[in-house]
């Protein structure tokens, strides 16, 4: 299999390897809460909050990146035009006639868990890298893996919390 792939635009050879949390959640049977507590520590200390330390863009962006399936494709010129994919397993709108269900809905999310610091940090954390909340969680490693840059990433979370933003109004 190896000799069959190569690097070609913006996706490298190296995605196909399983990195060894990835191995470790692969297996039929789950790890333990212990082998699981290990990998999500170790997660964590991937996550990189924005330089400036302003976690919000613009929310109307965020919606564009969220709904965009657009991204890690050979043809694509650089990481900055990825789409974050969101809609393909979570429920952002009521306006939505089609969303996916695999992620828990995020209906309201900034109107029902409010923007305190905590809040606002878990969110960032969780879509810079959902490993190091939840190991073998599917959603992928947005900020850690380079498929969102930090940009988008607080287009996004503008697009959670903003009260204006399609997700926390009726």
């Amino acid at each position: 299999m190896d000799a069959s792939f190569r690097t070609k635009g913006i996706v490298d050879k190296y995605r196909m390897y399983q990195l060894d949390f990835q191995k470790t959640c692969s297996q039929d049977k789950d790890p333990s809460a212990k082998v699981m507590q290990a990998i999500e520590a170790e997660q964590l200390k991937t996550v990189r909050y924005p330089a400036d330390g302003k976690y919000f863009g613009d929310w109307k962006q965020g919606e564009k990146i969220a709904t965009s399936g657009k991204g890690l494709t050979w043809t694509d010129k650089t990481p900055h035009n990825n789409g974050g994919g969101c809609y393909n397993c979570h429920q952002m709108s009521h306006h939505e006639i089609a969303y996916g269900t695999i992620g828990t809905s995020l209906l309201e999310y900034g109107k029902l868990r409010g923007n305190s610091e905590e809040v606002v940090k878990y969110t960032w954390g969780k879509i810079y890298n959902a490993k190091a909340f939840n190991a073998c969680s599917r959603m992928p490693r947005n900020g850690d893996a380079e498929i969102l840059t930090e940009q988008q990433m607080k287009h996004l979370m503008a697009y959670l919390f903003d009260p204006n933003s399609p997700v926390n109004k009726k």
